[in-house]
């Protein structure tokens, strides 16, 4: 590994990204979108307060998940990944530096999401706002973990979709959001128990609904899960789709 090889690859990502409108508007602008229209249907209330500080880290995890993979994959399916490898350039570099990029448009993100939620929307939290956008900051990264290691598992863009179903949504039905994870029936309380998303919502609804939240064990347990994913993405990083 060569932290000069991995800031030259996180320029890159960041250049490629400014070129890009689409993905910008989706990564900084679609966040902020989805939590007007939860704070519309919701028509503000005491009910938005409950849950948006949950779906601020849900929305970013699920953004950066979807643009982050794809973005991979077309690295691989380009060439492009196997002449950056081919030159000194490891996997490792290659992996930090996307996740480095991605965690400098993380922040903005977050940022932005939570200014328009509480300084446009109104939501009220007990605890900081800077912690919700660190919070937020952390699960953007999860979610860009988490698209570079299932980028390696897929030929298409299409296929990077078809895990959502299988990755995304249980975690979604099974983080607290819904239901409390203490009152979930049976096996699925464990279940909920190794899911890395589940560890974000408690996070934000310990900002929530407390003036000083204790956020550092949940925030370890997601930055765990975040080096795990990059390690695995590393250790089965292919160079090109066959």
């Amino acid at each position: 590994m060569s932290p000069r090889i991995t800031i030259a690859t996180s320029a890159r990502v960041l250049m490629q990204l400014r070129h890009d409108p689409r993905t910008i508007a989706m990564l900084l602008v679609v966040p902020s979108l989805l939590m007007s229209l939860l704070w519309w249907i919701y028509d503000g209330g005491r009910m938005f307060d409950l849950i948006g500080p949950a779906l601020l880290a849900i929305f970013p995890f699920l953004v950066m998940f979807l643009v982050t993979s794809i973005a991979t994959l077309r690295e691989r399916t380009t060439g492009t990944l196997e002449r950056l490898l081919a030159m000194p350039t490891g996997k490792l570099d290659f992996l930090l530096g996307y996740a480095l990029a991605f965690g400098a448009v993380a922040l903005v993100q977050a940022t932005l999401t939570a200014t328009v939620a509480v300084g446009l929307l109104d939501m009220r939290a007990t605890g900081p706002t800077w912690i919700l956008v660190a919070v937020a900051v952390f699960d953007a990264l999860l979610g860009v973990a988490l698209g570079l290691f299932v980028s390696a598992f897929a030929a298409t863009e299409f296929q990077v979709v078809q895990f959502m179903p299988a990755l995304i949504l249980p975690q979604f039905l099974l983080c607290g959001l819904l239901v409390p994870r203490a009152e979930l029936p049976g096996i699925l309380e464990p279940i909920s128990d190794v899911l890395p998303l589940s560890y974000a919502v408690d996070a934000m609804l310990e900002v929530q609904a407390v003036a000083e939240p204790s956020v550092a064990g949940d925030v370890a347990v997601v930055v765990g899960f975040s080096l795990a994913l990059l390690a695995l993405g590393a250790a089965t990083l292919r160079r090109r789709t066959p």
